[in-house]
């Protein structure tokens, strides 16, 4: 057992009632990490200032650097990961924004660095709330990112980030998402591990390749042009394809200390579902209660969730939708002159198959805007009137619940 970053153990309850932010602070406790590297903003904030008050009650035995910027925050990541110690932070929208340059410096130099991101609307208009834009600006940035539905998810999905992220066959850094406010600061049941068994399970910090390591010298962040750039990125992205093997494994194990089962792309009440809705985050709790009461109506209707954003589980999400006879993507992002990153994933794990379903993607839910238990009902039901009439009506493109005229763009097969 590893108790080694923490100068007292915290007993905690068989259940807590935490929020989001506390769920990522008190996973982080119990990770071990070494260094704490961060500049807080919303809603992200409380979880850097929890972790910071378990640090001053004396629960952690690391270092917290409170920084000049959120670019300085995921710098100090980098360079504290380089040089031998789990590192971690927290960020959300503008704040990402503005660290984002350095997230392709972590990727690229292979340092496992944990960020728990709280998914905030990007400016402009100014917005504090939830939507999905921060996951979709880190899609190409070369991070594995795992989504959660729930603070308890987002615990899980925090530890687990650890352990995937450090794995001899991945040191690739890690995203675990949430939604803002809708997660984060929303305070549920969370059913946390022990100390005991968190240090067990993620183990000590394997150092790879370390600055400090003055036996073996290395160099990080060197400069590579059209002679080895290109090999460089290969490695990268092949220990991302190769990743889904390690994050099932840790799914696994997780599963056997938690009770709680993980798997790349999650799904409800698909097997015989004439139409499917994809979609992620909280909406996901929303859309099941959604489908029991269509299904209650006699409407076949499922659900499909990737919980590994990146990388994209293509294989599975393509095996699992090979029998509906249309998916509607909800992208909670505005798509800036194309359709939605959900709706583009999904359509790519089905061009070459023998499935051909009805396809058209929604945006929603922009800046926190409520999708609610009536709006995903009205989704399905002008999906199964499309299945009805075997094509779409007027576009694959639309926007939900916004005010003024009706919004349908891309009349492609129509």
């Amino acid at each position: 057992m590893n108790h080694s970053k923490n100068k007292k153990i915290l007993e905690l309850n068989k259940v807590e009632i935490w929020d989001g932010n506390t769920s990522n602070a008190q996973a982080l406790r119990q990770a071990g990490v070494d260094v704490m590297s961060a500049y807080p903003i919303t809603p992200s904030t409380a979880t850097v200032e929890g972790y910071a008050k378990l640090h001053a009650d004396g629960y952690i035995d690391g270092e917290i650097m409170i920084v000049e910027s959120e670019h300085a925050a995921m710098s100090g990541c980098v360079g504290a990961s380089a040089a031998g110690a789990r590192t971690a932070t927290a960020t959300a929208s503008q704040g990402l924004a503005l660290m984002i340059e350095v997230l392709y410096q972590a990727a690229g130099m292979r340092t496992p660095v944990v960020l728990c991101l709280v998914n905030r609307a990007l400016a402009a208009p100014l917005n504090v709330n939830g939507d999905h834009s921060d996951m979709y600006l880190t899609s190409q940035s070369g991070w594995i990112s795992l989504g959660s539905c729930n603070p308890e998810e987002a615990y899980d999905m925090t530890l687990c980030a650890f352990k995937i992220g450090e794995h001899k066959d991945v040191r690739l850094p890690v995203i675990s998402n949430q939604d803002g406010f809708m997660s984060s600061h929303t305070a549920q049941n969370v059913r946390p591990l022990s100390d005991e068994v968190v240090a067990d399970f993620i183990g000590e910090f394997v150092e790879v390749n370390s600055l400090l390591n003055f036996d073996h010298p290395v160099t990080h962040g060197v400069q590579t042009e059209s002679d080895w750039h290109m090999e460089h990125k290969a490695k990268q992205n092949d220990a991302m394809m190769n990743s889904p093997k390690v994050i099932k494994e840790v799914f696994a194990e997780y599963e056997k200390l938690s009770g709680r089962k993980y798997n790349l792309v999650e799904e409800y009440k698909i097997d015989d579902a004439d139409i499917v809705i994809a979609c992620m985050g909280t909406t996901y709790e929303t859309a099941q209660i959604a489908v029991d009461k269509l299904r209650i109506q006699g409407t076949k209707v499922g659900l499909i969730l990737p919980r590994v954003f990146r990388p994209f589980p293509l294989d599975e999400m393509a095996a699992k939708l090979q029998n509906c006879k249309a998916v509607v993507c909800l992208d909670r992002s505005s798509p800036g002159g194309h359709t939605g990153l959900l709706f583009n994933d999904i359509s790519a794990a089905l061009i070459n198959t023998d499935a051909r379903p009805l396809m058209s993607d929604v945006i929603y839910g922009l800046g926190g805007r409520d999708i609610t238990v009536a709006d995903i009902c009205d989704i399905y039901r002008d999906a199964n009137d499309e299945v009805k009439a075997g094509k779409l009506n007027g576009g694959i493109l639309r926007w939900a619940t916004v005010r003024g005229p009706e919004l349908k763009y891309y009349g492609t097969g129509v």
